[in-house]
This record gives C-alpha cells, structure tokens and sequence, in this order.
C-alpha cells in the first residue's frame, strides 16, 4: 500500500479526472521505454547544473564551540560544600527555573553549569558568608537528537555534549543488517539517508562515511538534528509537488514517469474563472518535470516534458527504485536550485512523517505545498499542513 501525504496549495482546487491521468499513464502501451537521460544541460533556462557543495567536509573535523546550557527538564544535583546533607536534586521548570533552599525561582535557562554555580554562589551569599556550590549534571531532558529509520534502536536520544554522526549512529545501535543466515545485507538506503536541520537537507553521504570509510562526513551533530535511514527493503519512487496525492508509489517493474505519476492520481488542475481558458488550466509545470535520481547529496537530475509524453506520444521514462519525482507549478530560475528544493521537499516530507510516528501521534500524514513561484531564486523548501 502506497504511503500518502495530504497536499496543500493556497486556494481551492479541482483535480482532473483520474481516467484522464490513467489513460494518459496507459496510451500507447507499445511505444519504446527511453532510459531517463541524466545530463547537465538545463532545456528551460542556460545555467549548467553544478553539484551541490558538500559543507559537511569543513564541520567534519570541528568540535562545537558552544558548552552545554540548562533548559527544561534537565536535572542538576547541588551541594554547599562544607555544608553535610545539603546535597539536593532539582529540575529545571517549564519557566526555565530551577528552585534550591530558601531561594526564589533562578532563570538558568540558557546558562552553562558554571554560570548557574556562579548565580546560585552570588543568591546565597545574600544570606550566607562566601558559600561555595557545586553542581552536576544528572539527566539531559532539554536536547535530543533523532534517530529514526532503519537503525537498530531508533528513537530519541538526549544529547549532554558533542556527539559526531558516528557515535550518535553506535548509540542508536548501528545500522540495521538482515538476520537471515544466508546473508547479511545492509537494510539501510545509505543512499537516500539524511540529516535535517533546522529544517534544511544537509548534504552528508552517509555511503561514503559507512561504505567507504570518509571521515570527513562524520560531523558533530546538534540538538534536534534529525537523522533518517530509509529502508531498502520497500521499493518505492517518492512523486511530490503540483500533484494532487503527493505520495510514495510501489515500485513495479517496468515503472514509467506516466505510471508513477498517474499512481498520485495525477497533475493538480484548478478553475480559471475566463472564458478564454474553457475553464480549467492545469495547475502544474508540466514540460519540468524533474526526476532525482542516486545519492541525495551528489544527486543526477533529468529534466523532463511530461506534457509531451501526454499529448505528443513523446517516449516515456522509465523509472528506478528510489527515484524522486517533482512536479513543479511554475518555471525555476536554475538548476540547482530546482534540485535543492526538490531534497528539501523530500527530506522534510519523510522527516515530518516518521517524526508523527516515533511520537506517537494518531494524525493524518503530514503533506506537501508546492512553495510558491516553484522554488527557482532561492531553492527553498516546503510547507506542511491543510487545507
């Protein structure tokens, strides 16, 4: 069964009718199947595509600068030397506070250890004569990272101070491999694995740091960084944007663009309200559709007209598991920023939804907008909610 994720735009829409996708997936059933040709070159626009610069090689090798500070939920001990059975256990609250002896509420959200053994010290001596605390961190509450997909253990883990990529995928068991006894084959899609932050796609080739062995991918991770492993075992292509199921759809051997597509239940249509138009206007770039195709941080993108496999009998494409299509609703500006806004949209998409599920929540899947002016000046990624 195929995974949906509900769709947004920023107005009502009427969706063509779904024999008009299928017939469209289905004509010509005898026409040769072209392989997607992957190249450089940008039909719409001159710009060259480029690779996407890998930043994680220049963190890879940097700790963090930034100590470790208090938030909610953390646990503290402290003690008043020299003072017997003063030692004390205390959470950080919602406020940020955190509550010892005869003191008032403390603001240490945000603070280091040493700068809340510093207040506490300055609060004290307004009582006592030059009290000396010390403190200690016991349970983390207020920074996690998540680990989710095909780990061993995945869930969500605290975080007490730097931990690289590496060491967070130990914590997390390792990766997960099959138990079978006549082979022991890597049940993660190292390919498509990503880390999320801020809600932006860092480019970290998780193939080449656990394949390979390239250390210079083993960043320091930060607090509610998300990682994903997708598993290799479902064999899916990911169709997102101006569709109106954004979903992912089985693979089946042999999958076209057309089947693929049709398979969302295809292109969004919207009613212009102009005699001129009849009517109905689609409301997605057809002639750029793009497929993403191989590691999500050196990726290979074809360009596509989709509009001519439909009208003009154009050859289809045929389509390879993990293949990430994207239907635009509007021209993009550059290659490159057409593909990193495709990544965005796929990474945040699987992020949102694995995320609901490793908290537990009985809610629908969370879906894709198709940003507006289709992401070409500044690549940016998607929205989710309703509509």
């Amino acid at each position: 069964m195929s995974r949906s994720f509900l769709p947004l735009t920023g107005r009502a829409i009427w969706v063509a009718p779904l024999v008009a996708t299928l017939l469209a997936g289905c004509a010509k059933p005898n026409k040769e199947l072209s392989p997607a040709s992957f190249s450089d070159l940008n039909p719409a626009a001159k710009p060259a595509f480029q690779t996407i610069t890998n930043q994680a090689e220049v963190l890879a090798v940097r700790l963090p600068d930034a100590l470790f500070t208090l938030g909610p939920g953390d646990r503290i001990d402290i003690e008043t030397i020299g003072k017997p059975n003063s030692q004390t256990s205390t959470f950080v609250a919602p406020d940020g506070k955190i509550y010892y002896n005869l003191l008032p509420g403390l603001d240490v959200w945000g603070l280091t250890l040493e700068q809340t053994r510093d207040l506490l010290q300055r609060e004290l001596g307004k009582y006592i004569t030059s009290p000396e605390v010390a403190i200690t961190l016991r349970e983390v509450a207020s920074r996690h990272v998540w680990l989710l997909g095909r780990f061993n253990r995945p869930g969500i883990y605290p975080m007490s101070g730097p931990m690289s990529l590496l060491e967070a995928i130990a914590t997390a068991g390792g990766t997960a491999r099959s138990t079978s006894q006549v082979t022991t084959e890597e049940l993660a899609d190292l390919r498509h694995s990503f880390i999320m932050r801020n809600g932006r796609h860092l480019p970290v080739d998780f193939y080449r740091l656990l394949h390979d062995g390239d250390a210079s991918q083993n960043i320091y991770l930060e607090p509610d960084d998300f990682v994903y492993l997708p598993s290799t075992v479902s064999q899916e292509v990911y169709v997102l944007g101006a569709v109106k199921t954004p979903r992912a759809v089985p693979y089946q051997e042999p999958m076209t663009l057309s089947s693929a597509i049709a398979g969302s239940e295809g292109p969004v249509f919207y009613e212009l309200l102009t005699a001129s138009t009849g009517g109905r206007v689609t409301d997605a770039w057809l002639s750029h559709v793009a497929i993403v195709r191989g590691s999500l941080s050196k990726p290979e993108v074809a360009i596509v007209d989709y509009r001519a496999i439909m009208k003009s009998g154009a050859p289809d494409v045929r389509l390879e598991p993990g293949d990430i299509i994207y239907v635009p609703n509007s021209p993009y500006g550059t290659l490159k920023s057409y593909v990193n806004m495709v990544i965005n949209t796929f990474v945040t998409t699987l992020a949102a939804n694995e995320g609901l599920r490793a908290g537990g929540a009985k809610a629908i899947a969370v879906g894709v907008s198709v940003p507006v002016g289709g992401g070409g000046n500044n690549g940016g990624g998607s929205s989710s909610g309703g509509h």
